[in-house]
């Protein structure tokens, strides 16, 4: 009874009473357009008009539906979802559309109009029937009372046992009739409270309904967060980029301008102390790692942000890897007495490349190769024909990569020997670049190795196309 009496003092339960009654003539209503619109529809099918009076009909019963949504919440207080997800921006139309009619809403919207003609008509049945009742027997001692005072009005109040203006004495009636009325009462206060519940039920069908579900919303707002992240993570990556591209570009010129001065300190008409000379070789051998690393990192930077300009165009690799092995034959013999040898196979056809980068390659191979080659070892270039490919094989006869290295050997900043690639002044980058090329002009690159027998890298360039 207390949960009936707090219904009566809830302003909630006189607005959805008020949606009960507006649900039979609304109800009435959408099924009318609905139903006359698909028939329309359906029975103009074979003519493109057929077709035009279908789609307003949806876009109508949408809008309903939209319109029942606001009901729903602002009468019912019902905590309906969003109607529909928003369509990503830049989305054609007809994909709107087609969205439209792939989405479960849409069609539950349909179900949901169409059931509220029924419940209309039990709801407002309800609420006329269940009022009118109460209200009656509310009002029996106002009724008896005017009976009395007006005879000559001739209203009869009986009850199974007669009338109460002829049976029963005054005092008796009255009585019953206040009985009457606190019956009327407590009905209306149930009644009340019957309706509130009957609103509180349609508004949970609503909800269920008339909006998306909770695992779409869900879905839909962590899809919306990682776009938010990726957004931010690529700007984040650009501006990394941009930054180490920068940076690359304004080191150079402080790294040349220092190795150009202690170049010029070095030389030999300068009257320099056996120590000041020292210090100042390890400074200028420093500077030369420096700038090494800075053009390895600007080289990589600029892959990364699609800024590597190739010229790929027929070339011919025997001539740059003679150009290659001719320049470096003598720091390779100055530096550990290494042969370099090179040969190519007899009428090579030309492949696809970029002259400058595939001359980078080959050098960083072969300095590689000369790092890591024992003194009095051989380092061996071949350019041969392989299928539809020109292949450059460069191999040594070095310390070789450990099985568990040789995976990683093109990741960058990887080191297979941290301690030896100090020595020699390696960062771990110049492979990377090497793949990164390779694979920017077309071609592929792989390595094989023995430890304790040297390594092959194999180079695969596309023949030029007839």
């Amino acid at each position: 009874m207390d949960e009936a009496l707090r219904a009566l003092r809830d302003p909630r339960t006189y607005r959805r009473i008020l949606y009960l009654v507006l649900a039979f003539p609304l109800g009435t209503l959408y099924f009318i357009i609905i139903v006359t619109g698909v028939s329309t529809g359906m029975a103009l099918s074979i003519v493109v008009g057929g077709v035009f009076v279908l789609a307003i009909t949806m876009l109508t019963w949408l809008a309903l539906a939209r319109m029942e949504r606001a009901l729903a919440v602002g009468l019912l207080g019902a905590k309906i979802r969003p109607f529909s997800l928003p369509d990503p921006p830049g989305q054609p139309f007809w994909m709107g559309i087609r969205n439209r009619l792939t989405d479960a809403v849409t069609w539950k919207s349909l179900a949901f109009l169409l059931a509220e003609f029924p419940f209309g008509i039990l709801s407002f049945t309800a609420v006329v029937t269940l009022l009118s009742i109460s209200v009656a027997l509310t009002l029996v001692p106002v009724v008896y009372l005017v009976a009395l005072a007006i005879p000559s009005a001739n209203i009869q109040i009986t009850l199974g046992f007669g009338s109460l203006l002829t049976g029963p004495s005054f005092g008796r009636g009255f009585l019953l009739t206040l009985l009457l009325s606190a019956v009327g009462i407590g009905l209306t206060v149930v009644s009340l409270w019957l309706l509130s519940g009957l609103g509180w039920l349609w508004a949970r069908f609503a909800e269920a309904m008339l909006g998306v579900s909770e695992t779409r919303l869900q879905l839909a707002a962590a899809q919306a967060e990682a776009r938010t992240q990726q957004a931010r993570a690529e700007q984040s990556d650009h501006s990394r980029r941009e930054l180490i591209v920068n940076a690359s570009h304004e080191l150079r010129t402080p790294v040349a301008s220092i190795s150009a001065h202690v170049e010029s300190l070095l030389k030999p008409d300068r009257p320099l102390d056996e120590e000041t000379r020292k210090y100042l070789s390890v400074v200028a051998a420093e500077t030369e790692r420096l700038g090494s690393l800075v053009e390895d990192v600007l080289a990589l930077a600029r892959a990364d942000a699609d800024e590597l300009h190739l010229d790929i165009q027929p070339v011919d690799v025997p001539a740059i890897v003679d150009q290659v092995c001719e320049a470096l034959a003598p720091l390779a013999r100055r530096e550990r007495n290494l042969s370099l040898v090179h040969s190519s196979a007899p009428s090579l056809p030309r492949a696809l490349a970029d002259r400058d980068r595939l001359a980078q390659v080959l050098t960083n191979l072969v300095r590689n190769a000369v790092n890591h080659t024992p003194d009095g070892g051989i380092i061996s270039v071949v350019s041969e024909a392989n299928g539809e490919q020109v292949q450059v094989i460069v191999s040594d006869t070095g310390i070789g990569i450990a099985a568990q290295d040789l995976s990683r050997i093109f990741d960058r900043f990887y080191r297979a020997d941290p301690s030896r690639a100090r020595d020699t002044g390696g960062s771990g980058l110049g492979l990377a670049i090497v793949r990164d090329l390779v694979t920017a002009m077309g071609g592929s690159i792989t390595a094989q190795s023995t430890p304790g027998h040297g390594s092959v890298f194999r180079i695969a360039l596309q023949l030029e196309t007839p």
